[in-house]
């Protein structure tokens, strides 16, 4: 179900803060909703898998969910998969039809790792996750970190390929969460304004400006990669899930645009379509002030300034 664009513009206008907490409460609901399942879940098994394609909000998401259930008293360890990726080896990576190294394919993790490790957390043993040096592209057992689950502690493990039959095969028992920022902005006629898709590149675009300095070409440049990897490699297995949910805010539409928008213009006319098509868009759209969202928000794991990031 797509978004108004005259409700959202008009929230803004008459109320920006109480429209941004209006829409966190929505999102709090939904985290509620997962914990509660997981949690008369964690009889059947201790691992939680949560998958989505990229810029869905999955690490925030997922650190909230923690946070959920550990106010229901049940201890959780939230593990990123990224840590489970095999070293760059040229010789046997997975690669694409052009030749390159396909960098979204579920081949570049350790699935027999990560297989083990799961039937270890079910059967009360201790593994050693290990940690993924990325500016080396080598994982390292060195600075691996141990961990043991109590009779009713959880983990959830969460990346891209989560929810792949190479992965829910082994693992059938484990409770299967998708995360995926849904919905469009459409305006009364019911025309969509706005893409779910482009809310996820422009989640993109900012949080690759703000937390590793990457240019917006650069972004752009990758996109199309990562879009074919979803197409092959996640939206095929988010039946496997059981639970699905929207990880949009009605809100993000208009707090990216200040802060989007101005990176967008100083990219050369044309270059790429969809950046004229995302610019035509943002102009029927009220801007918000990034001061009226929340420190707590799903948002600041893109625009910036969030609670989670020390964690």
């Amino acid at each position: 179900m797509p978004y108004s664009l005259s409700r959202i513009n008009e929230a803004i206008r008459s109320d920006p803060k109480a429209f941004a907490d209006e829409c966190d409460a929505a999102f709090a609901k939904k985290v509620e909703t997962a914990a509660r399942k997981i949690a008369e879940h964690r009889s059947v098994s201790h691992v939680i898998l949560l998958s989505g394609p990229s810029g869905s909000g999955k690490t925030t998401t997922a650190l909230k969910i923690e946070e959920q259930l550990e106010k229901m008293g049940i201890v959780t360890h939230t593990v990123s998969m990224d840590n489970y990726f095999n070293t760059v080896d040229p010789e046997t990576a997975p690669r694409s039809r052009d030749g390159s190294i396909d960098y979204e394919s579920p081949f570049c993790l350790d699935i027999e790792l990560l297989n083990r490790h799961f039937s270890m957390l079910d059967r009360g043993e201790t593994i050693h996750v290990p940690k993924y040096e990325f500016s080396r592209q080598m994982r390292s057992d060195i600075l691996s970190q141990p961990m043991h689950l109590g009779a009713d502690d959880l983990a959830i493990f969460e990346g891209i390929h989560a929810l792949n039959d190479i992965i829910v095969g082994k693992n059938p028992r484990a409770f299967k969460l998708y995360i995926a920022a849904r919905s469009s902005l459409a305006d009364d006629d019911g025309r969509v304004v706005f893409q779910h898709a482009w809310l996820r590149l422009c989640r993109r675009i900012v949080r690759d400006h703000q937390f590793r300095g990457s240019d917006t070409d650069f972004t752009l440049k990758m996109w199309p990669g990562v879009r074919r990897g979803e197409k092959l490699y996640i939206s095929p297995y988010k039946e496997n899930a059981d639970l699905m949910f929207d990880s949009s805010l009605a809100f993000e539409f208009s707090v990216l645009k200040p802060l989007v928008v101005p990176l967008l213009e100083k990219l050369p006319a044309g270059k790429y379509g969809v950046v004229s098509e995302m610019l035509e868009s943002f102009r029927a759209i009220e801007p918000l002030d990034v001061r009226y969202v929340a420190p707590d928000s799903l948002a600041r794991e893109f625009i910036g300034g969030s609670t989670y990031d020390n964690h």
